[in-house]
């Protein structure tokens, strides 16, 4: 005989789902080692790449699409745990405004910069404190459609796995290889690693599109208010500016990098 179905999660004030809830906060995440995938799509992606779920919140009013009906039917093949809910008990866990009907609970993989392995003529993006998770989901979604092996973060000031992080890159946060580590560190691995760097600076001499942007390089760019820190502009490493013809001095980080990232691969062919 088939399973009995789980019951409905009704009450918000239900032991799983305000430790769910608990997760929105970074200091749960850091104590927990768990995060909240929300949205089909996220969840779907995640799954892809093997990430391992502990639960998933479900409200079945609101699943609508092929995202949906795959992520749940992965779920249900790998035994996960799944925990239907009423809509308001579902909103205190969703973020924003497309509810998908689906809220995971999942690991968070690792991010140790020691364990990020990276091809011979690897393309790296490094974001130093950048703070932003929306920012920082956008330079994934990036960073994924150009192709690049790794994405580092440099004495962030968000977690890389934070839900909404994980929401702006569209579940690519799950496909990239991913590494946290201070700046020095960085610095440190990527000489070791025979890695060029070329900098993002507003203040550089060189214009982007006339910078070798081939070979093994990392494209290192900076916070939005601050840009890099003087760590990057050492006389090994490469400056390079966007031309700015307006009266903005700079563009937001995401679309810098997006305009880096398919420089590198045009001249890459």
């Amino acid at each position: 005989m088939p399973s009995p179905a789980p019951p409905l999660l009704t009450s918000l004030s239900n032991p799983r789902v305000t430790a769910a809830a608990r997760l929105r906060d970074r200091r749960d995440r850091e104590r927990t080692g768990l995060t909240l995938i929300d949205g089909a799509r996220e969840l779907r992606r995640a799954l892809d790449r093997g990430i391992d779920v502990t639960e998933v919140f479900v409200c079945e009013p609101l699943l609508a699409g092929p995202d949906a009906r795959t992520a749940l039917d992965a779920l249900h093949d790998r035994g996960a745990t799944i925990l239907p809910t009423t809509q308001a008990v579902f909103a205190k866990l969703a973020f924003g405004e497309r509810a998908e009907g689906l809220v995971a609970v999942a690991r968070i993989p690792s991010t140790h910069l020691a364990s990020l392995a990276i091809p011979d003529e690897a393309l790296i993006v490094v974001l130093e404190g950048v703070e932003k998770p929306g920012n920082l989901g956008a330079v994934l979604r990036s960073a994924d459609g150009a192709g690049a092996d790794a994405v580092i973060a440099a004495s962030p000031r968000t977690d890389l796995f934070n839900p909404n992080t994980i929401r702006a890159s569209a579940g690519t946060v799950f496909a990239i290889p991913l590494a946290a580590a201070p700046t020095t560190d960085v610095l440190t691995w990527l000489r070791d690693h025979d890695v060029r760097i070329v900098a993002a600076r507003v203040d550089a001499d060189a214009l982007y599109n006339d910078a070798d942007l081939t070979g093994r390089v990392a494209i290192a760019l900076g916070a939005e208010a601050d840009g890099l820190t003087d760590a990057w502009a050492r006389d090994d490493i490469d400056g390079v500016r966007l031309p700015m013809l307006g009266i903005a001095d700079s563009l937001n980080v995401s679309v810098s990098a997006a305009v880096l990232l398919y420089e590198s691969r045009r001249q890459r062919g």
